[in-house]
């Protein structure tokens, strides 16, 4: 759980720096591709294939283009279309994907985490409801997309290790595979819809992408699937939408952005119990996970 809060608090910030320095400047797909680039850059040299279980190296490639590549190219393409708040917005159906994925990987349904995750979204709807703008439709789809291959991705890497049994050693030795996926799919998508008239112009949107790259991809995606594989799909659904809130807060406190403190603290709370609920549904319905 620390690792979830952790990785939440770091990608808070790293969510308004897009906004703010890349958004509408710099070329989407150039700055997915930067991001992963620099990431594979810090894990490559730990790669050891040789200590991995036979069947771990596809299944990380997988997860990485999924969870990367394919869901960062949307997400970065939706700042186009779409204000922050709403991309805030669209992104609270992101545990309901978790949980419905975790179902199918498990090949059969609990009804507790999905109960418990949409109250998550009702409490995230709380605080970042405030209107929508009239051509929203494409960006909505867009983070649908994005939204279900993040959350595809998370529940995949803990299947992954949960299934071959691997370490915390071997999951720093494997997760370079993790950048060589998302790459698969961003480097063609840069080299067929790239824009080279939208590079990065300024030392600070270089800087933005340099901690975007090396913190909030490389070690942000690491520890945050690391803290995937020590929660239930409940728990970690509920924590994608603890950005939400904590978005909000960093705007307020960095940006001296607007924000209704009491919608805040309601949708904090709704998030809070739906905590709550997930812990306590196995005691309630006298299951187990």
């Amino acid at each position: 759980m620390f690792h979830l809060i952790a990785v939440t608090l770091l990608w808070a910030v790293s969510f308004s720096l897009i906004g703010e320095y890349l958004a509408g400047q710099v070329d989407s797909y150039f700055s997915v591709l930067t991001r992963i680039v620099l990431a594979g850059l810090l894990f490559l040299p730990l790669l050891r294939p040789a200590r991995l279980p036979r069947g771990m190296i596809p299944g990380l490639l997988l997860v990485g283009a999924l969870q990367f590549g394919v869901t960062y190219i949307c997400l970065y393409l939706s700042f186009e279309l779409l204000s922050v708040p709403e991309v805030l917005l669209f992104t609270i159906f992101t545990p309901l994907y978790v949980a419905l994925a975790d179902n199918v990987l498990r090949r059969r349904f609990s009804i507790g985490p999905v109960v418990a995750t949409l109250i998550a979204v009702l409490g995230a709807a709380v605080i970042r409801y405030d209107g929508i703008s009239d051509s929203y439709i494409r960006g909505f789809l867009l983070l649908q997309l994005a939204n279900l291959t993040f959350a595809a991705g998370q529940i995949g890497y803990a299947h992954l290790v949960r299934h071959y049994q691997v370490d915390v050693r071997q999951q720093w030795h494997g997760f370079g595979f993790f950048f060589i996926g998302a790459l698969l799919v961003a480097a063609p998508a840069w080299l067929l819809l790239g824009d080279t008239h939208r590079l990065p112009h300024t030392a600070v949107q270089w800087g933005v992408l340099s901690w975007l790259g090396l913190a909030a991809s490389g070690l942000g995606f690491f520890f945050w699937n690391r803290g995937a594989t020590q929660v239930d799909a409940g728990t970690l659904g509920i924590m994608n939408n603890a950005l939400i809130p904590a978005g909000l807060v960093v705007n307020l406190i960095i940006w001296n952005q607007e924000a209704d403190i009491q919608r805040l603290l309601l949708g904090g709370a709704l998030i809070g119990l739906s905590l709550w609920v997930n812990a306590s549904w196995p005691r309630w319905s006298g299951t187990r996970g």
